[in-house]
């Protein structure tokens, strides 16, 4: 960990990792900032933003939750800004950190900041547009069979290192099925699973468990089954980039294969018999909920067992969701949120996404929403010793919004928001819990550590 010499936010003291001012203006709590071993308070302010679309709550407290009655207080430390864009992590039983990067390497990180070697044995990995390598998960019985499982997108044979353009990878790839795909060698999402060597140095014996738009976040349930999330495939909303009819059907169970979906499987790949599409032919046989557009934080409640999600909308319109079996969350028919100006080839605004509607029979309401986005990625689950004020929040990453927010539950409702590490200018990628009681996220290219002041 480097050293910084102490000062205040307002002699303008920077991190080493990213050269953010401390001393700007962001949004309510108080901080304590601690580089290598020096501590810099920072007491911040609230916090206001453009909308791109008025928000019509389908009940008070979907969005826009008032700041907690008391502000947070904590510190935190950068373990190591060595990292490459990581994007999921784990905790080793020996105090390693296990992270995944995004451009296909797996590595350990030690507790004093020593960054390894990337780790041998990761199989190839495709980098183009959203695709890559994302979370990494320890079995929960890693301590006696070391396993480990991981998302990414595989590639074709022999093109890993090869360059697609954005455009060839969503018309020539993401655009056909699974089966297509297959037929013509582009390469598939998957969850595979390897044994991680005794000394940390490789994966061996690796077993692809599923292929399929299966690539984001992996949790496990408490009956020991796998919840793993993935994202649409865009076809449903802006596939027709010159502005032409969108001629894709949005026949239920086409919605229920290709848009964002969670699946559950049992860690050897294989189905639970209680899936609730398993008597239907037409509907993949992993399916658990479906409806989602990209559900890149995932976690499970404490106290009901449950799936959350948090679902990186389109522009605005980024959601909280509990995952019920068979359940649809609307998307790309239902959202908050409009679709991406800069896709538009008019230069129009606000366009709606599918029917415009925020709520339609049949399908889920979020229990919060954000507009303007976020862009939400990582959450956890805070159920800790160090933080008894925060115990049962939940905690989400922002990416867009560059600071890490804290939701206070009353059940199933958001009661309060509220937005921490703001001023230090990082995109929040991923938030863990560690075995401390400390919060762990991804800021940039840093591991990040969150502890009481």
């Amino acid at each position: 960990m480097r050293q910084a010499s102490p000062g205040r936010a307002t002699l303008r003291c920077r991190l080493p990792c990213t050269g953010a001012s401390l001393g700007t203006k962001c949004q309510r709590g108080t901080a304590m900032y601690k580089l290598g071993v020096a501590t810099i308070l920072v007491v911040v302010t609230g916090f206001a933003s453009a909308q791109t679309r008025e928000p019509m709550p389908a009940f008070p407290g979907q969005t826009e939750a008032p700041p907690p009655q008391r502000e947070s207080r904590y510190k935190v430390e950068v373990i190591t800004d060595k990292l490459t864009a990581p994007w999921g992590l784990a905790f080793l039983p020996d105090g390693n950190f296990l992270v995944s990067e995004r451009r296909g390497t797996l590595r350990t990180v030690s507790p004093t900041g020593v960054v390894s070697e990337p780790i041998a044995g990761v199989p190839p990995v495709k980098v183009v547009a959203a695709q890559s390598f994302h979370d990494v998960v320890l079995d929960p019985n890693f301590a006696q069979n070391r396993y480990v499982y991981f998302t990414y997108f595989a590639p074709p044979k022999g093109e890993a290192a090869r360059e697609w353009p954005i455009e060839h990878y969503y018309n020539e790839v993401w655009e056909k099925s699974l089966a297509e795909r297959r037929v013509l060698d582009l390469g598939a999402e998957r969850v595979s699973r390897a044994r991680l060597s005794a000394d940390n140095r490789r994966l061996e014996d690796l077993d692809v468990l599923i292929e399929g738009r299966v690539e984001r976040r992996i949790v496990f349930a408490p009956d020991g089954t796998m919840y793993v999330t993935g994202a649409d495939t865009f076809r449903f909303y802006d596939s027709d980039l010159d502005g032409t009819e969108h001629t894709t059907p949005h026949e239920p169970d086409v919605r229920r294969n290709f848009t964002g979906r969670v699946i559950r499987i049992n860690p050897d790949g294989t189905i639970p018999p209680d899936n609730p599409w398993l008597g239907r032919a037409t509907v993949s046989r992993e399916t658990f909920a479906h409806g989602f557009k990209d559900p890149e934080g995932a976690a499970i409640h404490p106290e009901t067992g449950e799936l959350w999600v948090v679902d990186h909308g389109p522009q605005g319109g980024d959601e909280v969701n509990i995952v019920r079996a068979g359940r649809d969350y609307g998307w790309p028919e239902v959202s908050y949120g409009v679709q991406y100006d800069a896709r538009q080839p008019d230069g129009r605004k606000n366009v709606v996404v599918g029917t415009g509607a925020t709520s339609m029979e049949g399908v889920e309401q979020p229990i919060y929403y954000w507009v303007p986005s976020i862009a939400p990625s990582g959450m956890a689950f805070y159920t800790g010793d160090l933080f008894p004020e925060w115990r049962g929040n939940l905690f989400v990453g922002a990416m867009a919004g560059r600071h890490l927010v804290r939701l206070v539950l009353d059940g199933e409702r958001v009661v309060a928001e509220e937005r921490l590490l703001e001023d230090l200018d990082l995109r929040i990628r991923e938030v863990r819990q560690g075995p401390d009681g400390a919060l762990y996220v991804f800021g940039g290219d840093s591991l990040i550590r969150i502890t009481p002041p």
